[in-house]
């Protein structure tokens, strides 16, 4: 039904797809897997007109098609469930299931009623209670998932993609998702079904193609592979990147953070680790895993059900940012523009943020030169690269935006520092610098918890690294058995621990 061949798309001079092949049976649940930054969320996105490739063709039952939007996509027969949801919450589920796409009158009013009928009879299809008229933030997580997947059905498509759809659901309700996708599979839709867990691929797949850095690496039957070989698939490269040496380890070193539970959610698995002086702790694990809530847990940023830690000597774990940033925990964030920088402002008003007690004179005043001196010095710590402290963050490279938002924190004197992605958006070069950076920064006495979703950098630049899976994490592995192989094999099929 689906035939995408030798696809190539670049983002200025980096190319992210290197002639990528796609095709997909009708009445098949074709799963399209590879690691974080593999290309498959942007292939989906040519598929869908969402984003134009640079060459290569689409074909649909052998017809072949330009889609220059989205709209042409939906008339071609193509549904797409995105990994972020596109729901607008105020509006009801009716509303978005038929937002921009409402039914009419023969006088050109809006027909409710058919269109409230419609959404039913879909909903019903998928077996599920939705509340039609509230509006969608009153709706779970779970029931929002049914209405984005309503929203495709109801355009009567005959390829789907579902990207990530199980991400927020509870194991009953992925159960039922697959019974409504083995229903669509026998009414002839071809499923195109993105999901990093490995155990899901092969409960409801039929045949699986890997990609791998933006190449195609190959397609199987799910039936004649293994999961050694499919992990083998996706992760077998060479590290690209240069790393910093990694330093002898220290297992005497001091325990700044001892989290002794971390519970995300009640009766969910329980996460336990420690974090010591000079070492770089990873945190490893797919999509939805639970790495980025566990590190804010420790903040008081994530209302997690249950954290008991100890925390640079304090048996108690911060309960709000303010009070985490006092305690010394600084955190770099997986979205600089968004939660790390305000981008308008200038170097120095960004690295000041949070601390300008600091300068602070007669209660009253701020004390210029002393501010100017400081972020100076801390942008040198930190080698960052701008004409003057004054420059708008918003000029700045993306690596030169990281290392402000590090600067600031070495301005504030936090000795534990989270980094939540710190490469991601990056170029190789800088991304070099951010290493030495870290490992500078360790030598100086900091700890640093690494959250990321590249395996080589986990590899290259972890000294220790906590898997997880499922909300919590499931192994903690050291020296030698920092591999590839052993971090994927955990993070999709390790054991979770329920006891507190």
């Amino acid at each position: 039904m689906l035939q995408m061949t030798d696809i190539r798309k670049s983002f200025g001079p980096i190319e992210v797809l290197h002639g990528v092949d796609l095709e997909v049976r009708a009445g098949e649940v074709h799963a399209l897997l590879g690691e974080n930054g593999a290309g498959k969320s942007t292939m989906m996105k040519i598929l869908c007109g969402i984003v134009s490739a640079d060459q290569g063709s689409i074909r649909i039952d052998g017809k072949q098609h330009d889609f220059s939007h989205y709209d042409e996509a939906i008339a071609a027969g193509i549904g797409i469930v995105f990994q972020e949801f596109s729901l607008i919450p105020y509006l009801t589920a009716v509303e978005n299931i038929f937002l921009a796409r409402e039914m009419t009158t023969r006088l050109g009013l809006l027909d409710r009623k058919a269109m409230r009928r419609r959404a039913a009879d879909v909903l019903g299809r998928l077996g599920v209670d939705v509340p039609l008229d509230r509006p969608i933030a009153d709706l779970s997580v779970a029931q929002q998932q049914f209405v984005e997947i309503a929203k495709a059905l109801a355009l009567d498509a005959r390829i789907l993609v579902l990207d990530e759809p199980t991400a927020t659901l509870t194991p009953g309700e992925v159960e039922h998702l697959f019974a409504v996708m083995r229903e669509l599979r026998q009414q002839g839709v071809a499923i195109v079904f993105i999901s990093h867990h490995l155990e899901e691929i092969f409960e409801i797949c039929d045949r699986i193609t890997v990609l791998r850095d933006g190449e195609y690496v190959g397609t199987r039957e799910t039936a004649g592979i293994g999961i050694d070989e499919l992990i083998e698939m996706m992760v077998g490269r060479r590290l690209e990147a240069s790393f910093p040496e990694k330093p002898r380890a220290q297992p005497d070193a001091e325990v700044v953070v001892d989290a002794r539970t971390v519970q995300l959610r009640k009766n969910g698995p329980v996460s336990r680790f420690q974090l010591r002086r000079g070492e770089i702790l990873g945190f490893a694990g797919l999509v939805g895993s639970g790495r980025t809530e566990t590190a804010l847990s420790l903040l008081g940023a994530y209302p997690a059900a249950k954290v008991d830690a100890s925390i640079n000597g304090v048996d108690k774990a911060p309960a709000s940012p303010s009070e985490a940033l006092a305690r010394g925990i600084g955190l770099l964030p997986e979205s600089r523009k968004e939660q790390g920088l305000i981008t308008s402002f200038s170097i120095l008003q960004n690295i000041s943020l949070n601390n300008y007690g600091k300068y602070e004179t007669l209660k009253l005043f701020i004390d210029l030169k002393s501010e100017l001196d400081h972020t100076r010095k801390a942008m040198k710590a930190v080698r960052v690269k701008a004409p003057s402290a004054h420059a708008a963050c918003d000029t700045l490279s993306g690596g030169n935006q990281q290392k402000v938002v590090i600067a600031r924190w070495l301005n504030h004197d936090t000795p534990i520092l989270i980094f939540d992605e710190p490469t991601r958006g990056i170029d190789v070069g800088a991304k070099a610098e951010i290493y030495q950076l870290m490992r500078d920064l360790t030598a100086d006495g900091y700890a640093i918890i690494m959250i990321s979703s590249e395996l080589p950098e986990v590899i290259g630049m972890a000294d220790r690294v906590c898997v997880f899976r499922s909300g919590a994490i499931v192994a903690t592995l050291e020296a030698g058995d920092i591999t590839s192989e052993k971090i994927m094999t955990q993070a999709t099929t390790g054991e979770l621990n329920y006891v507190a």
